[in-house]
């Protein structure tokens, strides 16, 4: 399968279990790869024969920064859902939301959440 890949996007969003989480805010690393047939667009070097990764991101981001949620399992869940939803020819996704700052007390660079989907 052929895959398009958005890696650390950044995002300033206002997710987590803690009030000062979604009061605060801040910062959400998110890598995406799509999966999904890329023949027709290799041959004719169109982008009407792939997906715009630049639509996709876009789509990222209003989820990421527009919505709160008190888990990064549900941002990624609903940032899948709105891709499938917004370009039927993804296949599948596998999607990567970290956090670099989380309020917990440790030594660490990140922690995070990685989902696989399939369209069904």
């Amino acid at each position: 399968m052929d895959k398009i890949i958005l890696k650390g996007c950044r995002f300033y969003g206002y997710h987590g279990a803690f009030a000062e989480e979604q009061s605060l805010g801040q910062v959400f690393v998110i890598d995406v790869t799509l999966s999904l047939d890329l023949s027709a667009a290799s041959q004719s070097d169109h982008l009407a024969d792939t997906v715009h990764y630049g639509q996709v991101f876009e789509t990222i981001a209003a989820q990421a920064e527009q919505k709160k949620y008190a888990l990064i399992e549900a941002l990624a869940g609903s940032i899948c859902q709105d891709i499938f939803a917004r370009f039927p020819s993804v296949e599948a996704i596998n999607i990567r939301v970290t956090k670099e700052n989380p309020p917990i007390h440790g030594h660490y660079d990140a922690v995070g959440v990685e989902l696989e989907r399939e369209r069904l």
